[in-house]
């Protein structure tokens, strides 16, 4: 005999806490409101650390004195970060979903490693020497390393095993052409090192413009994949049944991964554990759900990567240390804690 549930007890479930949807939203807005105040941080810290007053007048009410100039160059430093920062996350996110990988990367599937060597071929070679040249350069390898890696890995019939042995090796390759050319290269070592390191130093408003179209293009693109690449977690055959085609989405996450990792290597070099740790770290209180996983690193990645630069800036003042630098070794030390504590979720 069914009993209805006494007043108390109706009422204790009215009062529960909400669902996890809703603690999800909380929580994607928290986190862009901490977004917003490590982007003000990144403006006002550095080698001459600015009031609350100085930017606001910087980036309102901009009469050229040079607590604006400052403001300005810093504005474009913290946007370039924005954007890499955002690329790197989703790239990173759709990789470990394409290859069923919790570790994967853009650099597993030599994606970096395509822009460095272009970069160095440029640089060696063609003399090319302004940043705003390494940007094609390094998109163009991206690309073209993408679109091999997708060639090599069997096209229509690639599966997460052959792209990720494809990518392992080309990016093998290619970063030994990168090492022997600039060893025996030394005008090349000496414009390449900083590059290679990661670095947002060189941010310019030309430079934004370039890649802000390639980060646009391509985060969209990532979100729309979010569904199909849920129904491949589940299997191929599974992911038939739902309706997903296979091949196509492939293609396109590989597409997507691409044009957002050479975007953000091209503009600021190949920073590490940024695409490889936010990911894993948001899995880890999201679940496997992308429609949640890639907002969520569109959002925390550039939280990371600004925050690592604020701190590269703090601690060799006047000087810096690259964010590249910082990046790992921040990262590293979190990402085997994170490893060690916490099962990996299986995509």
């Amino acid at each position: 005999m069914l009993v209805d549930s006494p007043p108390e007890e109706r009422a204790a479930r009215a009062a529960a806490p909400p669902t996890r949807r809703g603690v999800r939203a909380a929580g994607l807005l928290f986190s862009a409101a901490i977004l917003v105040l490590v982007a003000l941080a990144s403006i006002a810290v550095g080698a001459k650390e600015l009031s609350v007053a100085q930017v606001w007048h910087g980036l309102f009410q901009d009469t050229g004195t040079y607590g604006d100039v400052v403001v300005g160059e810093r504005l474009s430093r913290t946007l370039l970060g924005l954007l890499a920062g955002a690329a790197l996350g989703l790239a990173g996110a759709v990789l470990q979903a394409l290859t069923r990988n919790p570790l994967a990367d853009p650099g597993v599937l030599g994606i970096n490693a395509g822009a460095s060597a272009a970069v160095v071929t440029a640089i060696t070679f063609l003399n090319v020497t302004s940043l705003s040249g390494y940007v094609w350069f390094a998109f163009l390898g991206a690309a073209a390393v993408g679109a091999l890696v997708w060639f090599l890995g069997g096209s229509r019939s690639a599966t997460p095993v052959r792209l990720a042995l494809a990518g392992t090796a080309i990016g093998a390759a290619l970063y030994g052409y990168v090492q022997a050319v600039m060893i025996t290269n030394g005008a090349a070592l000496g414009k390449m090192r900083f590059w290679t390191v990661g670095s947002l130093a060189s941010a310019t408003d030309e430079t934004i413009v370039q890649v802000l179209p390639f980060c646009l293009a391509g985060t969209v693109l990532a979100l729309l994949l979010a569904r199909p690449l849920n129904a491949m977690a589940m299997g191929d055959d599974t992911a038939r049944a739902l309706g997903a085609h296979l091949t196509r989405t492939r293609a396109l996450a590989m597409l997507a991964a691409t044009v957002l990792c050479g975007a953000a290597t091209a503009a600021c070099g190949p920073i590490v554990f940024v695409g490889l740790m936010v990911p894993h770290l948001v899995r880890s209180f999201t679940g496997p759900d992308l429609r949640w996983i890639l907002p969520y690193a569109t959002v925390l990645s550039p939280v990371l990567l600004l925050g690592s630069d604020v701190i590269g800036r703090i601690v060799a003042r006047p000087a810096e240390v690259q964010v590249g630098v910082v990046t790992a070794l921040i990262g590293g030390p979190v990402f085997i804690y994170l490893v060690r504590r916490r099962r990996t979720t299986q995509l």
